[in-house]
């Protein structure tokens, strides 16, 4: 058993690191096309940061655990919103901006709102698959497109000389290639190491996977989300830190479940119907009278948000 916690927490290890890397590559990338806070992230911020959450799920489905994946994408959403946002609320309050209120965080309730008629059935098809990856890409063109048409001249596009652009360029793509590689086979290599030793962790301990998925795993996925959440709120950037947040849960539902399904379909667990998803569907809809006051998250509702996090947690273990 001490094995399994070394080895799941190497993998967690490994893990934050090579989401560390996407990320710092992913936003190198986005910078240098000049790309507005908000829009990177919503997309390639929470993108990155959703990355282990995407490996685990995909692994452990194929490995026959599709209640750890299904348990890793609603704790993650869980964590995300309560420990993540809360933490970093309190850290330092998060102005944001009008367009979070009236357009993504409606989305991301909708989006979440979406799965319950797809796993009533207490199965996510291919199909079923397919539409939530669908649904992702329309998202991530609809984010996009609207960014396009609020800020049509991005920052960062200030002029240089034809060979200091192209110089500037090449080697910021370089540096980029070479962190998003290493992130990849850091999250690779983590996802295998932290499925092992959770499934081999509940077998020990006599807990479901669902439960360590939900507990151990998510919030372990979670770090780079916190790590990421927690230093923009304290230099003042609270468009990434909440964006990376809404994004990631778009993320984790349409693209995470979506593409697991499509590896590998999967049954759900009668619980996550009673449990699990009521669960995340609170604390997503808890999101919108705090983010409307005075379109700032204050310490006394980061304060909520964790408490609400806690509560819910606990429920779910009850």
């Amino acid at each position: 058993m001490t094995q399994d916690i070394l080895l799941f927490l190497g993998g967690l290890g490994v893990l934050y690191f090579g989401a560390d890397w996407l990320v710092r590559g992913s936003s190198r990338l986005a910078a240098s096309l000049g790309v507005s806070p908000i829009v990177v992230g919503l997309t390639v911020v929470s993108m990155g940061t959703s990355a282990p959450e995407l490996m685990i799920s995909v692994v452990a489905s194929l490995g026959g655990n599709p209640d750890l994946a299904i348990g890793n994408v609603m704790g993650s959403n869980l964590a995300n919103v309560g420990l993540v946002l809360g933490i970093s609320a309190i850290v330092r309050p998060l102005h944001v901006s009008a367009r979070i209120v009236t357009r993504e965080v409606p989305v991301m309730i909708v989006i979440t709102a979406l799965l319950l008629p797809l796993i009533w059935n207490h199965h996510i098809g291919r199909l079923e698959g397919l539409a939530l990856v669908t649904m992702l890409v329309a998202y991530l063109a609809f984010v996009l497109r609207t960014a396009k048409a609020e800020d049509p001249e991005a920052p960062g596009r200030e002029e240089k000389s034809p060979d200091e652009a192209s110089g500037f360029s090449s080697r910021t793509i370089t540096r980029a290639l070479a962190f998003i590689v290493l992130g990849v086979a850091g999250l690779v290599l983590g996802a295998f190491a932290i499925r092992e030793s959770a499934v081999a962790l509940a077998e020990a301990m006599g807990i479901s996977e669902l439960v360590i998925g939900v507990t151990l795993v998510s919030i372990g996925t979670s770090l780079p989300e916190l790590a990421t959440c927690a230093v923009a709120a304290w230099r003042r950037q609270a468009d990434i830190a909440v964006g990376n947040i809404l994004g990631s849960n778009v993320f984790n539902i349409a693209g995470v479940l979506g593409v697991t399904a499509i590896v590998a379909p999967l049954d759900i667990n009668p619980e996550v119907l009673r449990f699990e998803f009521p669960a995340m569907m609170f604390i997503t809809v808890l999101m919108v009278p705090i983010v409307r006051t005075r379109l700032v998250i204050r310490r006394r509702e980061g304060f909520v948000l964790l408490g609400a996090y806690l509560a819910l947690g606990a429920w779910v273990l009850s």
